[in-house]
């Protein structure tokens, strides 16, 4: 399927995005934050190696505001991403149980997110909107994926379908995720769910 045709495809849900989010939700649109949290092992390890990809980049710059452009923008990534790069372990590529990396032609659901982070910052997105982020699946497995902060609600780009939603609206409890103030620090989500599982090497 071609990215002209997917975007098609998208048009009626881009228009009922942009003309229903200002109706409330069963959940806040964008996320709550409870407190510091400590980073993933991966990510803590991936910032020693990559320091200039976790560099302070000056504070919170708010969410971004969501224009026509900037959906298009982010479906766009969200799509390109996952359709290029092959889904693969840790454990095949590097012969590890965890590694982060940014992803040349595979990785698995962190890779992703680092990829699509990376090219939604050179589309001219701040860090800040940009954040790495934990989550549980409803089996109990440890997934991540990256959450785009906006003015019209926090939304999910996940290796795991094309479709880009608001965090509310996936299956997923969310666990914890970057600061927007420093790319190197993270914060707990108040999920308002209850989470029993352990999230394993994703902690």
């Amino acid at each position: 399927m071609s990215f002209q045709f997917f975007l098609r495809g998208y048009a009626a849900i881009a228009l009922f995005t942009f003309g229903c989010l200002g109706i409330a939700h069963a959940a806040p649109a964008n996320m709550t934050i409870t407190g510091d949290a400590a980073p993933p092992i991966g990510h803590y390890q991936f910032c020693r190696e990559n320091p200039t990809e976790c560099a302070y980049a000056g504070g919170d710059a708010g969410p971004a505001i969501l224009t026509e452009d900037r959906w298009k923008t982010i479906l766009k990534i969200n799509y390109a991403v996952n359709t290029t790069i092959k889904p693969m372990t840790d454990m095949d590529l590097y012969g590890v149980e965890e590694k982060w990396a940014i992803p040349t032609t595979a990785g698995d659901c962190e890779d992703f997110a680092l990829l699509k982070r990376k090219d939604l910052i050179e589309a001219g997105f701040s860090p800040s909107e940009l954040l790495m982020t934990v989550v549980l699946q409803p089996n109990g497995e440890g997934h991540a994926v990256l959450t785009v902060r906006t003015d019209r609600g926090d939304f999910v780009l996940d290796n795991m379908r094309n479709k880009v939603k608001l965090w509310s609206e996936t299956e997923y409890t969310f666990l914890k995720r970057q600061s927007a103030d420093d790319p190197a620090r993270w914060v707990k989500i108040q999920d308002g769910r209850a989470v029993t599982v352990a999230v394993g090497s994703l902690k």
